[in-house]
C-alpha cells in the first residue's frame, strides 16, 4: 500500500467528486489537500506556492496527485528534492477551453497546462478524446506564441499519458419503464455555464413547446454567481413544464429527481468526459448527445444511431421518435454498458496504476 497526497486547488464540482471518490475507494492511503472551488485563474497561478508553504513532510509520501488547476512546474521548483513523483490529472485543459462571450484570452493558462505536462512524471486523462485533443492542440497553440517558441514536445508528453475515466457512484437497479409517458421528464444536470451551450438546449425545448409537444422539465446542475441569461428566460417561458429548477445540494434528492426523469440531453461544446450524463443514465434516463467531444466514447458505438444527434433538428426528431418508439431493451443495455464507469469497476485499475513506481 502506498501513501499518496492528492492536491486539489479547485475542490468543487467534478474535481471534488473525483478526489473524494478516489480517496474513499482506494486501498492506498490518500490524504487530501484542497482549496475551495473558486477563482480558478488564481488557483493556477498561486496554488503551488500556497501548497508548498503549508504541506509538511512532502517526502513522507510515495507520490503526489494534482489536478491541472495546479502548476506542476512551480510545485517542483518550490518543493525541490522533497517532492515525490507527481501524477498530473487532467479534468480539462486551457489550450482548448472555449472562451465566454466578451472574455479576453490569456495564453498563460494554456501554457501552464503545457509546462505542467512537461514537468509531471506521469499524466492521467479522463478520456481518450481529451488526451488526443490536448496533444493534438499543442502544435497550433505553440505557434501562437510571439517568438522564441518552445519546440513541440507532444510525443514526450504522450509517453507519460494514461487514460482512466473518473469513477462514478451509480444507481444499481433503476426502474426502466415499458413505455415513456406522453409527457416525458427531460433532464438538464450540467453546469450553468457557456461551455455547456444551454442556448441550444432551450432552443430545442422552445420549438417543441411551440409545436405543442408535451414534456416536463427538471433543471439541475451547479450554478455560479453569474449564469447565462437564457436560464431566466426559460424559467419564465417554460414555467408550466418545470418540475424542478436549480442546484440540488442533497445527493439523495438529486438522485431522486434523476430517477424521475426519462431523457437526459447535452448540448455541450466542451466536455472531456461527462459525469452528469453517466449519472443520469444510471438512473434510467435515455441519453441524447451531440456528435462531438467525448460522447462518442462514453456511449458504445452500437448505440450511436439512437443516442447521438447531428444538429438541433436531429435532436428534436430523436426526442419525438424516442417517445413514440421507446424500446426498453436498448435502455437496459445502455445502463449495463454504463456500469463500467462505476467506482466498483474502476478502482482496481487506479490502485494498480498508483502502485507502479516506473517513471517514463
Amino acid at each position: 500500500m502506498s501513501r499518496i497526497l492528492f492536491i486539489e486547488p479547485f475542490y468543487g464540482g467534478s474535481h471534488k467528486y473525483f478526489a473524494d471518490g478516489l480517496s474513499k475507494e482506494s486501498r492506498h492511503e490518500i490524504d487530501l489537500f484542497t482549496l475551495p472551488g473558486r477563482f480558478w485563474k488564481w488557483r493556477m497561478r498561486g496554488a503551488a506556492v500556497y501548497a508548498v508553504q503549508r504541506i509538511k513532510n512532502l517526502s513522507s509520501y510515495d507520490a503526489v496527485i494534482a489536478s491541472n488547476m495546479l502548476s506542476i512546474s512551480d510545485l517542483k521548483a518550490l518543493a525541490g528534492s522533497a517532492l515525490p513523483p507527481v501524477i498530473l490529472y487532467f479534468h480539462e485543459n486551457q489550450i482548448l477551453y472555449p472562451l465566454a462571450e466578451g472574455e479576453k484570452e490569456d495564453l498563460h493558462y494554456g501554457f501552464t497546462d503545457f509546462t505542467s505536462a512537461l514537468c509531471a512524471d506521469r499524466i492521467i486523462f479522463n478520456s481518450r478524446y481529451h488526451m488526443e485533443a490536448f496533444l493534438g492542440g499543442i502544435p497550433a497553440f505553440l505557434s501562437r506564441l510571439p517568438d522564441f517558441k518552445p519546440e513541440d514536445s507532444t510525443e514526450f508528453i504522450r509517453s507519460k499519458c494514461t487514460v482512466l475515466p473518473p469513477g462514478c457512484y451509480l444507481e444499481s437497479k433503476p426502474i426502466i419503464p415499458v413505455r415513456f409517458p406522453d409527457a416525458p421528464v427531460i433532464i438538464w444536470n450540467h453546469r450553468w455555464e457557456h461551455d455547456k451551450n444551454p442556448e441550444e438546449f432551450f432552443e430545442a425545448l422552445f420549438k417543441l413547446d411551440d409545436e405543442g409537444f408535451p414534456f416536463r422539465l427538471a433543471i439541475l446542475g451547479e450554478r455560479f454567481s453569474r449564469s447565462p441569461e437564457i436560464f431566466s428566460i426559460a424559467e419564465s417561458r417554460l414555467k408550466n413544464q418545470i418540475i424542478h429548477f436549480g442546484y440540488m445540494e442533497s445527493a439523495a434528492e438529486y438522485r431522486k429527481i434523476l430517477s424521475s426523469g426519462h431523457i437526459v440531453i447535452s448540448t455541450a461544446v466542451q466536455e472531456n468526459f461527462g459525469i452528469s450524463v453517466v449519472e443520469a443514465v444510471s438512473c434510467g434516463n435515455f441519453p441524447l448527445l451531440p456528435d462531438r467531444l467525448s460522447y462518442r466514447e462514453i456511449i458504445p458505438e452500437e448505440f450511436h444511431k439512437y443516442c447521438i444527434y447531428r444538429n438541433i433538428n436531429d435532436l428534436i426528431k430523436k426526442i419525438k421518435k424516442l417517445v413514440k418508439d421507446f424500446n426498453p431493451v436498448i435502455l437496459e443495455k445502455l445502463i449495463e454498458a454504463n456500469r463500467r464507469f462505476d467506482w466498483k469497476e474502476l478502482i482496481e485499475s487506479y490502485d494498480t496504476y498508483l502502485e507502479e513506481k516506473k517513471i517514463p
